[in-house]
């Protein structure tokens, strides 16, 4: 994980002297490195999740020293049968790669929280696309630890308040200056905080609380 911007990038390989897959590139790559020559590897491509700067980071060094590619869609490679699923909504590009019980996702669903952007699309892609996968899926995220889509089913807060379960939280705020409602609050990676608000336009966002005045 890069301390800077809290970022985690993974190798992911089929078996001991086979081929490999980076995902992401925005966290050191010395202990990845060190995983493919301890295991023989062979890296044939690199995911990417989006192409925010803390997930791209060191991708072009990984690109020329293996002379692979970048790839956002779905990779047979060895013993690896990657799945791509479209997740817009923190990012326009934003997708999350699922193999062999693991999800890849990004910046679109973190241990209690999820990315940040238009509340309609990143619902969408959180609950009609994540949400879908097996509960009991590892889920990698693109910050700090990992968790599984059945324990983000339960317990994490944004998901609980659109599956019915939760009420809104219903504080006053301000964002940028424009009035606005708090809908649902929640912890975030960075130690923050991530709110769904609502504008008095009707328009929700999902935004770091950082950056919400509230009153």
């Amino acid at each position: 994980m890069e301390d800077n911007w809290l970022s985690n990038a993974f190798v992911l390989g089929d078996e001991p002297g086979g081929v490999a897959v980076f995902v992401d590139s925005g966290a050191p790559l010395e202990p990845l490195l060190a995983v493919v020559e301890r295991e023989r590897l062979t890296p044939t491509h690199v995911l990417r999740t989006h192409s925010h700067v803390d997930h791209v980071a060191h991708e072009e060094e990984l690109t020329s020293r293996f002379g692979i590619p970048v790839v956002t869609g779905a990779v047979e490679t060895g013993g690896l049968r990657i799945e791509s699923i479209p997740t817009p909504g923190h990012s326009d590009d934003g997708v999350a790669f699922v193999v062999d019980g693991l999800c890849f996702s990004g910046d679109t669903l973190f241990r209690d929280a999820v990315g940040g952007g238009p509340a309609d699309i990143v619902r969408d892609s959180v609950m009609e696309r994540l949400m879908t996968l097996p509960h009991e899926t590892r889920v990698l995220p693109g910050h700090t630890i990992e968790t599984t889509i059945g324990r983000e089913w339960e317990r994490n807060p944004f998901v609980r308040y659109w599956r019915g379960l939760d009420p809104e939280a219903g504080g006053r705020c301000r964002v940028g200056g424009v009035d606005a409602v708090v809908v649902v609050e929640s912890p975030d990676y960075d130690g923050k905080g991530k709110l769904l608000v609502r504008l008095d336009s009707g328009e929700e966002r999902i935004i770091g609380a950082s950056r919400v005045e509230l009153l």
